[in-house]
């Protein structure tokens, strides 16, 4: 697990944490019990996680950012789980109605503000 982890250490570069996953994989491969347990090892998707550890602009997250993050997601979760389809229908069609309507509040908004300019 910690090989794992070890991955993601911001200070490895992206082909050379894809070498030691090919390297790990093999490994895993010579014992199947624990290769099915670790199977997220094999995800394709683990690759692409990995290409941004050459991204210099975007900074690693901290372990309390990644929580609040988690808490958001679940609070989200729970609000949409007690909407109904017509709830959230409705609550779509106000949204596109109020859309509509922001350009002509826009001009007018415009108009009072130069009027008051003078």
């Amino acid at each position: 697990m910690d090989q794992g982890y070890a991955l993601f250490d911001r200070r490895c570069r992206t082909q050379t944490a894809l070498a030691t996953l090919a390297t790990l994989r093999r490994r895993l491969q010579r014992f199947p019990p624990l290769g099915e347990t670790l199977k997220k090892l094999f995800s394709p998707t683990l690759d692409k996680a990995l290409t941004f550890l050459d991204d210099k602009l975007l900074p690693s997250t901290s372990n309390a950012v990644e929580r609040g993050n988690r808490r958001y997601r679940k609070m989200q979760k729970q609000v949409y789980r007690v909407r109904t389809q017509g709830q959230i229908s409705a609550r779509l069609a106000l949204d596109m109605w109020r859309e509509a309507q922001a350009e002509g509040r826009q001009q007018t908004l415009t108009a009072l503000h130069r009027a008051r300019a003078g």
